[in-house]
């Protein structure tokens, strides 16, 4: 049995229906889930990883795809997403065609907010002039989880934040009156409000366009 045959079989093995219902209600989603919290999957993960190594890079890189495409359940794409993170050696610029994919087709917070500030974001500061070329291209793309991401890929970096890319994909979604959007700019700047009020209080203060929704986010802590 490979890993994605045990995946299956370990979330059918841990499935609660009465769970499923209710995860599957809050998420809003249109794929079924198992009923597997998050606790118990992150255990499956564990033990799944360790019974199956991935021998190179090429097969870890296909296993997870075929995990998140032939995907019939919710956690079967939680495990996946959670595959990509278990190989940190195997991180480089090569992989954004991957989470493209992930973002684009999981088309959803739970999936994108994951691989914007877990995978991409440790990309860019990595590859700081690769990674913020292909954000500000996202931050102007047609399709809202790309432009996502590009506004949260900082989540976390404190410092490291550069503000340049920050600023350039916040001025490049601020029209948009899409709620995921703008409840994303808020919360960018929100969390570089720990690091920086007094950047934010500026930034808020020299960008009036900003929606009443992202500027009450992104002061939310300030006072």
């Amino acid at each position: 049995m490979d890993l994605v045959e045990a995946a299956r079989a370990g979330l059918a093995e841990a499935a609660d229906p009465v769970k499923a219902e209710g995860m599957r209600a809050y998420m809003k989603s249109a794929m079924p889930f198992r009923g597997v919290a998050k606790p118990e999957r992150a255990k499956l993960a564990r033990a799944l990883f360790a019974a199956h190594p991935m021998p190179d890079r090429d097969t870890w890189r296909a296993t997870a795809l075929r995990l998140w495409r032939e995907a019939e359940y919710r956690e079967e794409r939680y495990l996946a997403l959670d595959l990509t993170g278990a190989y940190r050696r195997w991180q480089d610029v090569d992989l954004l065609p991957l989470y493209d994919e992930l973002v684009v087709t999981g088309a959803w917070w739970d999936f994108v907010d994951e691989v914007a500030s877990r995978r991409v974001g440790p990309l860019l500061r990595a590859h700081p002039a690769e990674v913020a070329a292909v954000m500000r291209t996202w931050s102007g793309d047609a399709d809202r989880w790309r432009r996502r991401t590009s506004v949260i890929c900082q989540l976390g970096a404190r410092w490291a934040t550069d503000t340049d890319l920050l600023t350039d994909c916040v001025e490049a979604t601020t029209a948009d009156p899409d709620f995921f959007l703008r409840k994303a700019i808020g919360w960018a700047l929100r969390d570089y409000a720990k690091t920086d009020p007094a950047w934010v209080r500026d930034f808020v203060d020299t960008h009036p366009a900003l929606s009443p929704l992202s500027r009450r986010e992104a002061l939310k802590h300030l006072g």
